[in-house]
């Protein structure tokens, strides 16, 4: 048998193939939309797909199974209680399936999400009793557990499902003997836990020892504790969740509509009707000149993150990007559902080097000019786009702090007739703000270069 981790950063999302090494069946985990990584493993050692399993409905990425039963005839696994509009094999608690060596047990594992499995899987050359590992999908993580509140926007009481998810955890993952590979479908950065570790595979026994979410307590104490602090749920989470249990285009379509060369004349035009223009380079390269209206969202960072939680979901998007990048990002747009693309600025911003009345910049200000300015009499505000945990736990002194996510909503808040400089941790979601304030005529924003980060140091350096 052989298990491959395959791990997407942008999403800190872990998806998996299982092989039997006999046969060459293969069976691939949680994939995410984009699939070909997977047929080419499968190509290169000679695999045949067969099986494609969702652990759950994800809400936090759109996953591949369409895709994969389209390209290799793979049949779709999932919960028994999943309820998908297309067809699927339904796992009850219990059930397996088996290929060659390979044999997968679902457990039904339902706090996170009401339909959600774990997959017991046995070397069946090994051991038929003795488990080799556990795909817990957003059940266990390394470090965490899953948060049961995302589906409060269809009506399901977090508190139901966080009762649930102590069961599953204490009455089937943890009856796993200790040396049980756990294989989670999230690492550090998800959005689906607020714990997790950098570790991408753990143990049962380490869980079970070191898992704050695990440790000796009654259900009531473990439904209080997962119920309170959990982050703030992107709005798209909800309508990814329900993409993955319907019928929908795949990302080959998606993709085949949207990579539209589209002259400087045209995008202006889909401008002036409301269209998303979202400038997908680095931060440093947008605020040195950027087409003006245009929002900033760098590749190089969060980028599906954080145009789920900044764009709107049905609107149409336009792309300005270095050229030779506009596929990624459509690809990377297509992994959260923002299929609706139209397409892209051709040859990006060098179409605007005759038109420089289009053309705008961010001003830019280091932290020691920053320190210097708020001695002067008429000190600039402070904008800090951080989360709020963040803020308290370092700030600098009288700044404003309202969260990136909630920044549009939140406008009215911010002062007007004096310099602005906002700032994030680093300098990319700063990036983001700045670009969005720069759509309205009232606020002058400026770019604090390194953000808190360079604050920090110099404060630290001048004490």
């Amino acid at each position: 048998m052989v298990v491959k981790q395959f791990y997407l950063g942008c999403l800190a999302h872990a998806s998996y193939m299982i092989a039997d090494e006999d046969t060459k069946i293969a069976a691939v985990i949680d994939p995410q939309r984009d699939i070909q990584q997977y047929l080419g493993e499968a190509d290169t050692q000679g695999w045949k797909i067969q099986y494609v399993f969702l652990t759950h409905f994800h809400a936090d990425f759109v996953a591949g199974h369409l895709e994969l039963h389209e390209q290799t005839g793979a049949r779709i696994c999932l919960g028994a209680k999943a309820g998908a509009s297309y067809q699927f094999i339904p796992l009850e608690n219990e059930s397996h399936i088996e290929f060659g060596n390979v044999r997968m047990t679902a457990l039904e594992t339902p706090g996170h999400t009401p339909e959600g499995i774990s997959l017991v899987v046995y070397d069946i050359s090994q051991s038929r009793t003795k488990p080799s590992a556990v795909f817990t999908g957003d059940t266990l993580f390394i470090g965490d557990v899953g948060r049961p509140d995302l589906m409060a926007s269809v009506g399901i009481n977090d508190t139901e499902l966080a009762e649930k998810l102590y069961q599953s955890l204490h009455q089937k993952l943890l009856k796993l003997p200790d040396e049980t590979l756990v294989y989670p479908a999230h690492g550090a950065g998800s959005m689906c836990g607020r714990n997790l570790s950098t570790d991408t595979v753990s143990t049962i026994g380490i869980q079970r020892s070191e898992n704050y979410a695990l440790q000796p307590m009654s259900q009531q104490e473990f439904v209080d504790m997962i119920t309170q602090g959990q982050p703030e749920a992107p709005a798209y989470f909800a309508y990814d969740a329900q993409l993955n249990k319907t019928e929908h285009p795949t990302l080959t379509e998606a993709l085949h509509q949207s990579l539209n060369p589209l002259s400087l004349n045209e995008m202006l035009d889909h401008q002036s009707r409301g269209v998303q223009v979202i400038d997908v380079r680095d931060p440093v390269d947008y605020e040195n000149g950027h087409l003006a209206g245009s929002l900033n969202i760098g590749l190089n960072g969060k980028f599906a993150t954080w145009a789920g939680i900044i764009l709107n979901q049905q609107n149409p998007i336009i792309l300005i990007a270095e050229p030779g990048r506009e596929e990624e990002a459509v690809t990377r747009l297509g992994r959260i559902g923002f299929d609706h693309v139209v397409g892209y600025l051709d040859t990006g911003m060098r179409a605007l080097d005759k038109q420089s009345e289009l053309v705008r910049e961010t001003p830019r200000i280091t932290a020691e000019a920053l320190a210097e300015a708020l001695r002067t009499i008429h000190p600039p505000a402070i904008l800090d786009v951080r989360t709020e945990r963040e803020h308290q736990e370092g700030k600098i002194d009288r700044s404003l702090n309202i969260p990136l996510s909630h920044l549009k909503e939140r406008l009215i808040e911010i002062p007007i007739g004096q310099k602005l400089v906002v700032h994030c941790a680093s300098g990319y979601r700063s990036s983001i703000a700045a670009s969005i304030l720069g759509q309205e005529s009232q606020f002058w924003p400026i770019d604090l270069i390194g953000g808190y980060e360079a604050w920090e140091t110099i404060w630290h350096n001048n004490k």
